[in-house]
């Protein structure tokens, strides 16, 4: 039987504690320009290149992602097809509120309960779980996303991926405006 250290179990609880204590607000970013209004950005086609990275930092996986946005009423309806490295092909459709003063909330067929988003300057954060299939099972993972608008046509996104509060991957994606 193997003999628990529990200076790793400290260490690993210390861990958890202070990535969950991070804080960063989407409002440190107010000022910042170009101001980034979604519903304007993603309206058109947008193209986009990625990667998926473990916790460790190897990236697995490549992918290339083509969004058509519209504005239906309230709602800006994001559609995307993604091309992944080892030959998937992946759709997903966003329904995307337009509450107003910065606030959005987001579903997709994949999304567990409803993504909320804040804008504010040049950057969004969204909160989510996001249901991922593995190898016959799926999981919820909690998605940190943030946006950044770099110029009127490039937005930079880098998400934080974690289950039960432990990082489990990093999703990096370059998106152009066409």
């Amino acid at each position: 039987m193997k003999k628990i250290n529990f200076n790793q179990i400290i260490w690993v609880i210390f861990m958890v504690f202070l990535t969950g204590c991070s804080n960063l607000s989407v409002k440190d970013y107010k000022t910042e320009k170009p101001a980034l209004i979604l519903e304007d950005f993603f309206k058109g086609q947008v193209h986009g290149y990625g990667m998926l990275q473990n916790r460790s930092g190897k990236v697995t996986r490549r992918f290339q992602v083509v969004i058509d946005g519209r504005i239906e009423g309230d709602n800006l309806i994001l559609d995307e097809s993604f091309d992944w490295s080892d030959g998937e092909k992946q759709k997903r459709i966003w329904t995307i509120k337009i509450k107003g003063q910065g606030l959005y909330e987001g579903t997709a067929i994949d999304v567990v309960g409803t993504a909320l988003g804040q804008v504010a300057g040049n950057a969004v954060n969204w909160a989510y779980s996001l249901a991922v299939p593995v190898k016959g099972s799926t999981y919820h993972i909690k998605m940190d996303d943030w946006m950044y608008l770099i110029s009127d046509k490039v937005l930079l996104n880098v998400t934080q991926m974690s289950k039960f509060g432990l990082r489990v991957g990093t999703l990096t994606i370059s998106m152009t405006k066409r």
